[in-house]
């Protein structure tokens, strides 16, 4: 197997475990609007509403971590950082990795796994009421989550250790993006045709022109 196509299966991998616990917003929409309902319809509050919401946004989001960094979608003060070559980049980056990034991780992976072992061998319920729900199987997300960017990092310090040998990041496995990150993309892009830049903005305008045409049409 070669070194793109291991980075693209790592991609993979951590693209399909946060696009599957992407769905859990739809299980959380669904319970909270139940919750409404009970509450202020029925008059039937739900004791453990709370626990459940927090456990569902909690796992959402320690899995799509590693989707996330597959999509160097994190956020970074970028205002030095976007003005270095891509070996400096690199460079800065991999030192980054092995120092904090790394060690952090491999410490949450341990923690975490001793948190939930514990927390099974106890069968822990939530103590925010008087009857919680089981949280044991909420802390496993932990090591899991851990561990999928774990695998994650693998690749990125791969990226890093080939842009300082070839000068150029290797390429990322691509996935839907905002409007308005494509247009700043494309705008600050060197290596793409000026007339395929500027036929693609314009497709992005269009496209927002047509949503706002359509939400002017609703209010109608």
């Amino acid at each position: 197997m070669s070194a793109q196509k291991l980075l693209y299966f790592i991609d993979g991998v951590s693209t399909w475990v946060g696009k599957a616990a992407a769905w859990l917003i739809v299980g959380l929409m669904l319970l909270v609007c139940a919750e409404v309902f009970k509450r202020y319809i029925l008059n039937m509050p739900t004791a453990w509403i709370f626990d459940a919401s927090n456990m569902f946004y909690g796992t959402l989001f320690m899995l799509c971590g590693a989707y996330t960094l597959a999509q160097n979608g994190h956020v970074r003060g970028d205002f030095l950082y976007s003005s270095m070559k891509p070996r400096t980049q690199a460079g800065l980056d991999l030192v980054l990795y092995v120092i904090f990034f790394i060690p952090g991780i491999a410490a949450l992976i341990y923690a975490g796994f001793d948190y939930a072992g514990q927390s099974w061998r106890i069968g822990e319920h939530s103590n925010v009421t008087a009857d919680g729900p089981p949280v044991y199987h909420f802390k496993s997300v932990i090591p899991i989550a851990g561990a999928f960017l774990m695998l994650q990092a693998f690749a990125e310090i791969m990226r890093c250790v080939i842009c300082l040998r070839t000068g150029e990041f290797p390429p990322r496995l691509k996935d839907v993006q905002e409007i308005d990150v494509i247009e700043q993309q494309l705008e600050g892009s060197e290596h793409v045709d000026a007339s395929d830049r500027e036929k693609a903005i314009e497709q992005a305008a269009s496209i927002d022109e047509a949503a706002r045409q359509r939400g002017m049409g609703d209010k109608q």
